[in-house]
């Protein structure tokens, strides 16, 4: 790789703000903040509001829809039209 052209790759730790959920990564952002890691590194650290270990999609806890209810509605609402 040119030295001039790409930005500097570096292991970096992302911590989740809701779960405290840490994980050590690459990436090209930066911070002042730093945390000491499992391994007994020190590593930037930066601070996200979402990631797979607290969003609802990638955590499987996705709330639950009344869907039969839904449909009874639907049925309710427009039952004069049939």
């Amino acid at each position: 790789m040119k030295s001039d052209l790409h930005p500097d790759y570096h292991p970096v730790v992302f911590r989740d703000a809701v779960t405290g959920e840490e994980f050590l990564t690459r990436s090209t952002a930066t911070s002042s903040a730093t945390t000491t890691w499992r391994d007994g590194g020190e590593y930037p650290l930066i601070v996200v509001e979402v990631s797979a270990a607290s969003h609802p999609f990638w955590t499987g806890r996705d709330r639950v829809m009344d869907s039969l209810g839904r449909v009874e509605r639907f049925r309710r609402k427009y039952a004069h039209l049939s």
